[in-house]
């Protein structure tokens, strides 16, 4: 896997990955930026989310479960001390479908957990990660 960095003027920089794909990325104004992209520690945590629910959908579709949506909400702490890494990250799912089986989604975030998610297994070595989940059921009726 490759990605480059370059810089683009101020403080905002576009990262374009191997797979050809690009985001802009850029500092708060206090830091000198022009909060034109996402910062760089976000798009850290954006990573361990979309990590994860690529491991949660890819079971929950293996398990034939009938979902309709998945979300990951993500909400961190950083140490106040420099470097200022994560040291918690709490990750909780909703998933929204007719007739979801609790024991697919539990399973399917246990083992994104604890043996599927790259991110958040590299994370852990600073952050304390949780992870909790809820079924929205929808009536097509």
């Amino acid at each position: 896997m490759r990605a480059r960095v370059k810089w683009l003027d101020n403080m905002s920089f576009v990262g374009e990955s191997g797979s050809g794909h690009s985001v802009v990325m850029d500092g708060a104004e206090q830091h000198g930026g022009r909060n034109l992209g996402v910062r760089p520690m976000e798009m850290l945590l954006l990573g361990v989310g979309g990590c994860t629910a690529f491991d949660v959908m890819a079971m929950l579709k293996k398990a034939r479960q009938p979902v309709i949506d998945c979300e990951v909400e993500l909400a961190a702490e950083r140490s106040e001390d420099i470097p200022q890494v994560f040291t918690r990250i709490h990750i909780h799912f909703v998933i929204t479908g007719k007739g979801v089986a609790d024991s697919h989604v539990k399973r399917a975030v246990n083992l994104s957990a604890e043996k599927y998610c790259s991110a958040s297994k590299m994370l852990e070595k600073t952050a304390e990660i949780t992870h909790d989940y809820e079924i929205r059921d929808v009536n097509f009726e």
